[in-house]
């Protein structure tokens, strides 16, 4: 259950991410509102992950999905250029994530 919170959290980190850059310093009401609540779901599921998973896992999980789904979601939107070594390079990260899974 660890796990699936944790995943669930790294989405809400890109969520949040994302709603902030929209937000034009907060002064868009609808993106503020979203990144309020996006943060504090991903801060609440990742500290759940913490009781359970290692601090240090935990944390490069839920940064390494928050980070890819963020720059995939803005490239998709054509905010944000893409690139073979962009694709690459988030296919590393997604690796690694992967691999932080098995290993513990």
């Amino acid at each position: 259950m660890a796990w699936l919170v944790l995943v669930v959290s790294g989405v809400f980190e890109a969520v949040w991410a994302t709603a902030l850059g929209r937000s034009a310093g907060f002064t868009r009401l609808a993106p503020s509102i979203v990144f309020a609540v996006a943060l504090v779901l991903s801060m609440v599921g990742l500290a759940y992950a913490m009781r359970e998973l290692p601090v240090g896992t935990s944390y490069a999980v839920w940064v390494g999905i928050g980070a890819s789904l963020t720059v995939v979601y803005a490239m998709a939107s054509g905010t944000e250029p893409v690139s073979a070594a962009k694709v690459l390079l988030i296919l590393g990260l997604i690796g690694c994530v992967v691999g932080l899974k098995v290993v513990h």
